[in-house]
């Protein structure tokens, strides 16, 4: 006789939630000050699995430094993207989705008229997140790359409109958040902020050393408090600044996630990296082809704000996360799902 049963033991009730969990589809979208991400996922064992993503540079902060509002040509090109993203949760049939807006929509004086015309034209809710819960996210997102070692790390993420640096301690299975902090200069913040007339030797240089004092003023409390015995000064980055940038260390001729993520590479080398290129015009910045016309002109202001993060946290290597936020979410959706269910059950 068969002893599968819908009204059968409990095993047979926990293989059948088991089979429900790993059928149901999750996403999280994260809209940020330059790129609107979603992924699309399965809960498989302790990890997911992914059966769907998009990612679009919007630059959904572009100009607001000068005018505190999201331009309409801004929110045009957002919208649209989001519409694709709408699309793609109906064809997956998602069950459950997070999504959260960031830096841009946060600052911007027209952010909530925004996020209403976004539930309008593509019935999805944007969660307008804190600097904290941005923080959160992203360690939870990406911290199993961390590499083994002694005392707190760092990890952070260099967004559009915002940088957040979170001090972490490694002891438990779930990092413990110790400290953090988010200053307000991202690739197109800081970027913005910066204005150059020329391109010579003498003018990036100034240009590129104006941002990394800009930057190392924001950061000065948050780092006044980091520990002076940190032991092994761990680092973790999960960004689009770390990820390319890793790409030209590889010498990559296009970007391969399955190269970059999870990747561990000298902290001096992504300096001289960073170096080579505020010291190029963005012509020379687009030649590698992991950068492109599309990244040229932002590049720089990721590392002015990386080499200041690795002022303040000198470590001898880097972990590079193409992971943080939307993966964060995920976990936190999956996590909750399967408690509820366990909970009725």
């Amino acid at each position: 006789m068969s002893q599968v049963s819908y009204g059968g033991q409990q095993g047979d009730k926990s293989a059948l939630r088991r089979n429900w969990l790993e059928r149901t589809a999750y996403a999280a979208l994260d809209l940020g000050t330059n790129n609107c991400r979603l992924l699309i996922a399965r809960a498989g064992g302790d990890d997911f699995t992914v059966v769907d993503a998009f990612s679009r540079v919007v630059r959904l902060g572009e100009g607001m430094t000068a005018t505190g509002r999201m331009s309409e040509e801004a929110m045009d090109r957002a919208v649209e993207a989001l519409s694709v993203c709408a699309e793609k949760l109906k064809k997956r049939n998602v069950v459950l989705a997070r999504s959260v807006a960031t830096e841009a929509c946060r600052q911007a004086v027209n952010g909530v008229q925004f996020i209403e015309r976004v539930k309008r034209e593509t019935g999805i809710h944007l969660d307008i997140i804190s600097p904290k819960e941005e923080a959160r996210l992203a360690v939870m997102g990406c911290y199993a790359l961390l590499e083994q070692g002694e005392g707190p790390a760092l990890i952070f993420d260099i967004g559009g409109g915002s940088t957040e640096l979170v001090l972490v301690s490694t002891q438990n299975v779930v990092p413990e958040i110790l400290d953090w902090v988010s200053v307000p200069w991202g690739v197109v913040s800081l970027t913005e902020s910066e204005r150059t007339d020329g391109d010579s030797p003498e003018q990036l240089k100034a240009s590129y050393q104006s941002m990394r004092d800009k930057v190392m003023a924001s950061f000065a409390d948050f780092a006044a408090r980091l520990p002076e015995d940190a032991g092994d000064r761990r680092l973790l980055g999960t960004s689009g600044t770390v990820t390319t940038l890793a790409s030209v260390y590889l010498k990559l001729s296009s970007y391969d996630r399955r190269a970059v993520d999870g990747l561990h590479l000298p902290t001096s080398a992504m300096r001289d990296i960073s170096r080579e290129l505020a010291h190029r015009n963005i012509a020379g910045r687009a030649e590698f082809p992991t950068i492109g016309q599309e990244r040229a002109d932002l590049v720089v202001a990721g590392c002015a704000i990386l080499e200041s993060i690795f002022d303040i946290w000198p470590g001898e290597r880097l972990g590079v996360a193409d992971r943080g936020i939307r993966e964060g979410i995920l976990r936190a959706l999956m996590a909750s799902d399967a408690k509820r269910r366990n909970r009725r059950n």
